[in-house]
């Protein structure tokens, strides 16, 4: 009878499970509730984390704390990332207080589980003015992720070098390079010129974050789903190109989803995407663009045989920038099927590893 009584009470408890494939609403009002039901703590579903991560989860975080006044366990934020250990094992939280940070920072591949975040009230700044003449192009970042299960929260990124003026060589200048498998970014802001944000490799989720830049400020590699976040366009240019997704070959998994997003900015002269590479995938949902698109929308990056191997997508959009009159022939107006890949966290694999933003 008591083993009756146990297997009952066994079959009651609720077992919370992360569904990949449950839809992006439509509706941008819901997103805070889908996110809250789609993206649970890690103590609610271990058994579909990652081991690792659940493991790294597990043993409570260490916090280190950086202030510039010297009231923390650091002055600077590579100092505190040079105290992580190789070969971490346990998730490491670098608290950054308020205040201009003016320092390059690398967090290289054998230090998994960082987390940086800074105050919601007193959001710390990071930069550095690195150039590609100096330090080449994806090397220049400010801040340079190399490790896997990295996250950010409440942060200003910025790359303070010179507009590039078209005459200066090597004038490009990243503020972020992401180039660890599984990292997350809410509230962050990014700044730039030319090759702001290099999402080289790997799985990556921004959400409520800002992005600004003239030419490729997105470019790379990287798989990324883009969640009610800001590209802004800086006017100025002749051409203003949003993204240069860099996926080569019809086998390479990679791509970039834009949902619930803003194109902001004026002119007209913005294109959504190059095909910097032949293969390039970009698809755009839900988003709203203002007049700062170009009527054509995409570019093949002057190489017609590109015409036939892009993925260059949008679905649902709106605002003066989204009319789909004059578009270039190689877009794509998605059907309902066709943009379902792109609509929930299974394109980053997301209930495998991705975590609610970290509160301290």
């Amino acid at each position: 009878m008591t083993q009756i009584v146990i297997f009952i009470i066994i079959l009651l408890i609720p077992i919370v499970t992360s569904d990949d494939t449950t839809p992006i609403p439509p509706n941008k009002a819901q997103l805070g509730s889908w996110f809250q039901e789609n993206v649970l703590h890690h103590g609610a579903r271990k058994d579909g984390l990652d081991p690792a991560l659940v493991a790294a989860e597990e043993g409570g975080a260490k916090i280190v704390k950086v202030r510039k006044d010297g009231g923390g366990d650091f002055k600077t934020v590579a100092a505190a990332v040079g105290s992580i250990p190789a070969g971490n094992t346990r998730r490491v939280v670098v608290w950054i207080g308020g205040g201009k940070y003016t320092e390059k920072i690398k967090i290289d591949r054998n230090k998994p589980f960082v987390t940086f975040y800074g105050a919601p009230n007193d959001v710390p700044t990071l930069v550095f003015d690195g150039t590609a003449a100096e330090y080449g192009t994806v090397d220049s970042a400010t801040l340079i992720v190399e490790s896997d299960y990295f996250s950010a929260a409440n942060l200003i990124i910025a790359n303070s070098a010179p507009r590039p003026d078209g005459k200066r060589k090597g004038a490009q200048a990243t503020s972020l390079r992401i180039s660890g498998d599984k990292a997350a970014f809410y509230n962050t802001k990014i700044y730039g010129f030319q090759d702001t944000v290099c999402d080289d490799k790997g799985r990556h989720f921004f959400k409520d974050c800002y992005i600004e830049g003239t030419v490729d400020f997105i470019f790379g590699s990287g798989k990324s789903l883009y969640l009610n976040t800001e590209l802004h366009v800086i006017p100025g240019d002749p051409v203003a190109l949003i993204t240069a997704q860099a996926r080569k070959s019809n086998s390479e998994d990679t791509g970039y989803a834009f949902v619930h997003c803003d194109v902001t900015g004026t002119g007209r002269n913005a294109f959504l995407g190059r095909a910097w590479m032949p293969y390039a995938k970009v698809v755009y949902a839900y988003t709203t663009m203002s007049d700062v698109v170009d009527p054509k929308g995409w570019s093949d990056n002057f190489k017609p045989e590109n015409d036939k191997n892009v993925f260059f997508g949008e679905y649902n959009c709106k605002g003066p920038g989204s009319s789909l009159e004059g578009r270039v022939g190689f877009f794509k107006k998605l059907s309902d099927a066709d943009a379902t890949p792109f609509l929930n966290l299974g394109f980053i694999e997301g209930s495998k590893w991705l975590l609610p933003p970290p509160t301290l």
